[in-house]
């Protein structure tokens, strides 16, 4: 056979296999990813203005526990010629008055006092028991998260006329009780405003609420996808009492997350968090929130989007079985493992972009990696058509507007008489959710959206 007719024969049988083959095998070069460091990700803060209503019936609940039984015990007879010990004998009521609050203490007073007079030791002491009312009157006054009053006894109001038996007669001794009363007016009234201050300090049920709100939460199963609250500083302004009720503004200054995976950690920690006053909050809410969505998580998205699909071109099909995502200089590299006419994997490269109107992810200026580009001209060129790649792209980009919805659905119930902890309420309004930018970590796309809208705590029935 001569040399022509050998080359055409091994010419023609390469042809004929080529052409009757129906899968080709691609072995691309991988892109690796930039670099494997700790996702890092520029956070904006959140401001969350929370009016603060304490009802006057809930602080008197709280002083009522606090202040029991014995609430004052003076045993020394010779400085004053008095002993006295005042036990509480029923609640204190507490009354909101002209911008003051009116306390209403009932009480039972124990005395010993000595009467008569020291020459030839012609003195003698006496007993008695008194049951009465006494009425107070006090400012009202928040520092350092503690509200504190100073308060002045106005009058004691006895159920009966104080006196004593003396020779057979009832003697009344109210000229006697009174005056001594009246110098203890300063001692009952300080007992007073200290069992107020030390049952109305807010840092706790504040750091209380923080703590239960800082929990992740699950705002949608179908994406496994998780809001976070890290709260930074708490603000709040003075109390003002009014209508039974003390009245503050507090501003929370926090971050704000929803990550797509597995459930975070909470990460809230008491002894992190700043406390400052200052003389006016701003009234409404503004909510930064990085949506993270692992690459993981939005190649396991994608690849749902490809599933029971066929690119066709001519005679030859593919099906994508898999898609997988990670970062490179600021691109997404996006594999997709495929089967069919073309067995193995090729890569693609895109930007993150962001479609307002059907609030999707997609990925911008996609084309074939280089070093894979080469490969398939080779051997599977009706791959470049730019038909096939159209169809591709169509389908590597996943929807965030359910997220937002189920995020904005799953804040309500948080925002609707929400009770983080017994007597502690929180209602609220917000607005749609805005797209604002995405930004490219090494571990995840991270979409920022904002929203504003309002909220307010009430402090009611707190154990």
């Amino acid at each position: 056979m001569s040399t022509f007719k050998v080359t055409l024969y091994i010419l023609f049988f390469s042809l004929f296999f080529n052409g009757c083959s129906t899968t080709q095998k691609i072995d691309a070069l991988k892109p690796l990813p930039s670099d494997d460091a700790p996702m890092v990700y520029t956070t904006k803060t959140s401001f969350v203005n929370m009016p603060l209503e304490i009802s006057l019936k809930e602080i008197e609940a709280q002083l009522n526990k606090t202040l029991n039984g014995e609430i004052y015990n003076d045993s020394n007879l010779e400085d004053d010629k008095t002993e006295m010990k005042i036990t509480k004998t029923g609640p204190i009521r507490l009354i909101e008055k002209n911008g003051k609050i009116q306390t209403i203490l009932p009480l039972k007073i124990w005395s010993r006092f000595k009467y008569g007079t020291e020459f030839m030791g012609m003195n003698d002491t006496r007993e008695i028991n008194l049951n009465g009312i006494i009425t107070m009157t006090s400012e009202v006054k928040l520092s350092n998260w503690k509200m504190s009053t100073i308060s002045k006894i106005d009058n004691f109001e006895w159920s009966e006329s104080p006196s004593i038996s003396v020779a057979g007669k009832n003697v009344p001794i109210t000229y006697i009780i009174n005056p001594t009363l009246s110098i203890f007016k300063s001692k009952i009234a300080k007992k007073i405003d200290d069992a107020i201050e030390s049952s109305c300090d807010f840092k706790p049920y504040v750091l209380d609420v923080l703590e239960k709100i800082s929990v992740p939460f699950l705002t949608s199963e179908q994406y496994q996808t998780w809001f976070k609250l890290i709260p930074v500083e708490v603000y709040v302004t003075d109390a003002v009492l009014g209508k039974a009720k003390i009245n503050m503004d507090l501003g929370l200054k926090c971050s704000m997350q929803t990550m797509v995976g597995l459930k975070p950690k909470n990460t809230f920690d008491r002894k992190d968090i700043q406390f400052k006053a200052v003389t006016k909050i701003p009234e409404k809410l503004t909510a930064n929130i990085a949506a993270i969505s692992t690459y993981e998580s939005a190649s396991r998205i994608i690849s749902s989007n490809f599933k029971g699909k066929e690119f066709v071109s001519g005679s030859r099909k593919i099906v994508v079985q898999n898609v997988s995502l990670w970062q490179k200089d600021s691109k997404i590299i996006i594999a997709l493992e495929m089967s069919g006419s073309i067995n193995g994997t090729i890569y693609l490269s895109g930007i993150p972009n962001y479609n307002a109107i059907t609030k999707e992810i997609y990925f911008d200026q996609m084309d074939y990696v280089l070093n894979t580009k080469g490969l398939l001209t080779r051997t599977a060129n009706w791959l470049m058509q730019g038909v096939i790649l159209k169809k591709i792209q169509e389908n590597c980009r996943y929807s965030i507007k359910e997220n937002l919805e189920e995020g904005k659905k799953s804040l309500l119930p948080y925002l609707n008489n929400y009770s983080p902890m017994k007597g502690v309420f929180v209602n609220g309004t917000t607005n749609d959710f805005e797209f604002e930018k995405i930004e490219v970590t090494n571990k995840a796309l991270i979409a920022f959206i904002t929203t504003t809208g309002k909220m307010n705590v009430r402090i009611d029935g707190m154990e």
